[in-house]
C-alpha cells in the first residue's frame, strides 16, 4: 500500500514496458506504449475505513473493474474493463496493492491479480485478471507505479518505491505567480525536501555504505537512494545531501587516468564550495544536473568498470547523451515556512512604541505587554498552539473554484476533523453545502480534504467551493 501513499494519480507500467490505458470507448482497458496519453493516467481513490484497498479511476471517470465476463470462452482469464458500479460497495472496483520488491501486484477481493498479457493476438496488449500458474507468466502480474501527482500533506513523508513522473507532475503548473509559463527544473526542487534521482538505465543514484563513493542501484526503496535537497540562497543552484550527512560532490579525481570523466563522491568539506553545488536544467520530462564548471552528473553504463559508476563529464558521443538525464522522484515535500515570524514583527512595533510613545493608538494587532514580558521563542512556541490552529480561507467566486487571490480571511480553529471545519466555515461564510479544499503545492490545483486535519495544529490555507466543483 505504501506505493500509493499520498499519490493523487499514477501510471502503471507492465512487465512488457507498456502502460495500463483506458480506451477512448470508455469501456475497454489495454496496454499502450504511449505513457503520455490521458488514458494512461489513473486517479487514486482511497476507501474510507479500509487501509488496504484502493480504487483507480480513468480519465473518462470510470473505475478499473474486474468483471466476471471471460476474456475468451473456455479460458481462465476474465476481462478488466472501465465501469461505473451500481453501488459504492461493489467489490469489483477494489484493488489491493501487494509489494513485490520495488514492483506491485494488484489483487481483487476474490484473490485474482491484474495481469498484462503478451504474445499472439488476441492476447497481445490485453489486460485480464486471473492467477498465473505457469512460471513464464508470473511476471505478467507485476506493475511499476509511476506517481503523477502528490496530495498535499506537509507532515507525512511521501516515500515512493517506484518512479514519479517529473514531467507530468509539472505539466500545466506555473512558476510562482506566473500562471502562464511552464515550470522550470528548479521549481520541483524548491518544493521538495528530499528526492530520488533515476538514471537513464532505470537505476537510482545511491550513496554507498562506505560513506564516500556513489553508484547506481536498482532498488530505489533503500534509504541510500534518498537525497535531501538544500537550496543555495536565491540562486538556481542546489546541494544534495546523502543519508550519511555528506554532500554529492564533483571531485577533481579522474575516474581513470587518461579519461575525461571525473569521480563523483560523498564529502563533507570544511567550507561548502562550488564542488557541492548543482544547477538543475530541465530537459523534456527529465533534468540534467550541471556543475559550476559546465560538466554534468553522468550515470555510466556499458561493461565494467564503467557500469553503475557515477562521474561528471560532458558526453561527446550520441549514444551516451542520455546518460546525463535524470528522472526526479519526490520523496518528501518541503514544509511550509513557519507562520510565526510575521506576528512577531507586528508585536515588536508596539513594544518599541511603548518606550517612546506610551499613548500609542489603540487597535494594534498585538499587545505591547505580551511582547515585553515574553521572549520571542516563548511566543512562537505557545501563543498560537495553545489556542488551536490558524485557518486562512478564500471563498470560490463560482462553481469552477476560481478565487480572488487577494481576498483571504482567517480565524482560529480548535477542532481536528474536516467535518468540524466545514461546519465552522459554513458559519463564517453563511454558505451551505460546501466543500473544503486545499491547493496541491506541485500543480496548483484544488483537492477536497478528507476526514482528519494534519496534526500539531499546523496553519492551513483552504478554499471554500461549491460541492459541485470539487476541485479548482
Amino acid at each position: 500500500m505504501e506505493f500509493f501513499n499520498q499519490a493523487k494519480a499514477v501510471r502503471l507500467k507492465s512487465f512488457h514496458d507498456r502502460y495500463l490505458a483506458a480506451d477512448k470507448d470508455g469501456e475497454t482497458v489495454r496496454q499502450s506504449r504511449d505513457g503520455s496519453s490521458g488514458g494512461a493516467r489513473w486517479t487514486v481513490e482511497y476507501i474510507q475505513g479500509d487501509n488496504h484497498h484502493i480504487r483507480l479511476k480513468s480519465c473518462y471517470g470510470k473505475y478499473l473493474t474486474a468483471s466476471e465476463e471471460p476474456f475468451m470462452l473456455g479460458m481462465a482469464g476474465k476481462k478488466v474493463i472501465q465501469d461505473m458500479p451500481a453501488s459504492g460497495k461493489d467489490i469489483a472496483i477494489d484493488w489491493e496493492p501487494r509489494t513485490e520488491g520495488f514492483l506491485v501486484k494488484l489483487r481483487t477481493r476474490r484473490g485474482k491479480f491484474l495481469r498484462a498479457n503478451e504474445r499472439m493476438p488476441p492476447w497481445n496488449n490485453s489486460v485480464t485478471h486471473g492467477i498465473s500458474h505457469r512460471t513464464v507468466t508470473q511476471d505478467w502480474l507485476l506493475w511499476e507505479v509511476e506517481v503523477m501527482g502528490i496530495l498535499e500533506n506537509n507532515l507525512l513523508d511521501y516515500i515512493s518505491p517506484a518512479p514519479s513522473s517529473f514531467g507530468t507532475q509539472l505539466h500545466g503548473a506555473s512558476r510562482r505567480s506566473d500562471t502562464g509559463s511552464q515550470m522550470s527544473a528548479m521549481d520541483i526542487f524548491e518544493k521538495a525536501k528530499s528526492v530520488r534521482l533515476r538514471s537513464h538505465h532505470d537505476k537510482y543514484l545511491t550513496a554507498d555504505n562506505d560513506e564516500e563513493s556513489v553508484s547506481q542501484e536498482r532498488n530505489g526503496t533503500i534509504n541510500n537512494a534518498k537525497w535531501t535537497v538544500e537550496i543555495v540562497g536565491h540562486s538556481n543552484v542546489i546541494r544534495l545531501k546523502s543519508c550519511f550527512g555528506k554532500y554529492l560532490t564533483a571531485s577533481n579525481l579522474p575516474f581513470f587516468l587518461g579519461m575525461t570523466g571525473k569521480k563523483v563522491l560523498q564529502t563533507l568539506p570544511e567550507r561548502l564550495d562550488s564542488s557541492v553545488e548543482w544547477e538543475p536544467i530541465r530537459e523534456g520530462v527529465q533534468v540534467r544536473l550541471r556543475t559550476r564548471y559546465g560538466q554534468y552528473l553522468r550515470a555510466n553504463g556499458g561493461v565494467p568498470p564503467w557500469r553503475n559508476h557515477i562521474t561528471h563529464d560532458i558526453p561527446l558521443r550520441t549514444s551516451t547523451q542520455d546518460w546525463i538525464l535524470w528522472g526526479v522522484d519526490v520523496v518528501q515535500i518541503r514544509s511550509v515556512p513557519d507562520p510565526a515570524p510575521p506576528p512577531l514583527q507586528l508585536q515588536q512595533q508596539p513594544s518599541d512604541q511603548s518606550e517612546t510613545a506610551p499613548n500609542s493608538e489603540p487597535g494594534s494587532p498585538t499587545s505591547p505587554k505580551l511582547t515585553s514580558q515574553e521572549p520571542d521563542d516563548s511566543f512562537r512556541g505557545s501563543a498560537v498552539k495553545n489556542e488551536g490552529r490558524v485557518i486562512h480561507y478564500r471563498v470560490a467566486m463560482n462553481v469552477d473554484g476560481n478565487v480572488d487571490e487577494n481576498e483571504e480571511l482567517s480565524f482560529t480553529f480548535k477542532g481536528c476533523m474536516v467535518e468540524e471545519l466545514k461546519n465552522r466555515l459554513e458559519e463564517e461564510t453563511g454558505l451551505t453545502d460546501i466543500q473544503v479544499c486545499s491547493r496541491n503545492p506541485l500543480n496548483g490545483k484544488f483537492y477536497p480534504l478528507r476526514l482528519h486535519l494534519p496534526p500539531n495544529n499546523t496553519e492551513m490555507h483552504v478554499v471554500v467551493v461549491p460541492s459541485a466543483s470539487g476541485r479548482g
